[in-house]
């Protein structure tokens, strides 16, 4: 029997990487098999990917040695870093360096790396539409991934870009499921304007990860953006009051309303969502529809998303 190829999936117990895991595992005709790397191999999400036939390995994004470990063997590897953990774009740049310096020690074949958009490279730090935050980003949960693409090409990895969307996840969790307001309707609020948003099912990132790893060499070197559906503000609540039964409403706050929630994060996500209503056409044209579903052919819709999640999300 033919030894299969093995993946390094980093994050493999978050929303992205357990969904590559998952999806690997899931196809019995796969060429590849699947080594799940997590900073704890006894935690229950380690363990039921190990149930579902995983390699379980721990290892530490902030220590190079241990992702060399990881990857040793490996034909190709999964880069995700965890930015909402410690808020801090240097911490996520100096994370991208250690995976650069394990790579370059490796004999990978593929790399997918997890990342976004340097919104400098549209607002200049001098350019006030957007408040410059942490000193020296316009949306840092972007800004340092992006910015750290160039190590990629300049190390000559054999690497594609992964660039993902809105998750519709975020609908169950951070509060951003309709709330209620005192006249008895329920409201989402995105500074968007009438502006289509980029979404998608947090599980269908790692499908379509799987993708391009079986797409292989044709891949390397791109950037592949994927996308479930683009919806306005108001489609989206259109649809998710179908879903659940409710009156949605849209509230199209304006950018600095956002900004001030006061939620960790505020900032940084009123600042994205600003720059995707300012930047719609250049940030959607990078996300495919038809692409992402040649990649997963499970993508999901946002009916198929709510019919499947909506009674998860939280209704006052």
């Amino acid at each position: 029997m033919e030894t299969k190829k093995i993946i390094t999936v980093f994050g493999a117990t978050g929303a992205q990487g357990g969904g590559l895991v998952r999806a690997i595992l899931a196809d019995p005709s796969s060429e590849f098999t699947a080594r799940a790397v997590t900073r704890n191999a006894n935690s229950e999400k380690a363990k039921a990917l190990a149930d579902l036939g995983a390699e379980i390995i721990e290892a530490d994004i902030d220590d190079t040695e241990s992702i060399k470990k990881a990857i040793d063997g490996a034909y190709g590897a999964y880069f995700v870093t965890f930015f909402w953990e410690h808020f801090s774009a240097e911490k996520e740049y100096q994370e991208v360096e250690n995976f650069i310096n394990a790579a370059k020690a490796s004999n990978l074949k593929h790399i997918i790396w997890s990342t976004l958009e340097d919104t400098r490279n549209w607002v200049p730090l001098d350019d006030d539409r957007l408040p410059t935050l942490q000193r020296k980003y316009k949306v840092p949960h972007f800004d340092g991934k992006g910015a750290a693409d160039k190590l990629f090409t300049e190390a000559g990895l054999p690497v594609t870009f992964l660039r993902t969307s809105f998750y519709w996840d975020n609908f169950i969790y951070f509060g951003m499921g309709p709330q209620k307001g005192e006249d008895g309707n329920y409201y989402i609020a995105f500074p968007m304007n009438d502006k289509p948003l980029a979404g998608m099912a947090a599980e269908d990132i790692g499908k379509c990860a799987y993708g391009i790893f079986k797409k292989g060499q044709s891949l390397l070197n791109k950037t592949v953006g994927v996308v479930g559906e683009k919806l306005s503000g108001t489609d989206m609540a259109d649809k998710l009051s179908k879903a659940l039964n409710i009156n949605v409403i849209y509230n199209n706050v304006s950018p600095d309303t956002y900004r001030s929630f006061g939620f960790p994060g505020a900032d940084d996500l009123g600042n994205m969502f600003q720059f995707k209503r300012d930047f719609n056409e250049d940030f959607n044209k990078v996300r495919n529809e038809a692409f992402s579903l040649e990649l997963n052919p499970e993508m999901q819709n946002f009916d198929k998303w709510l019919s499947l999640n909506g009674s998860r999300i939280p209704i006052d």
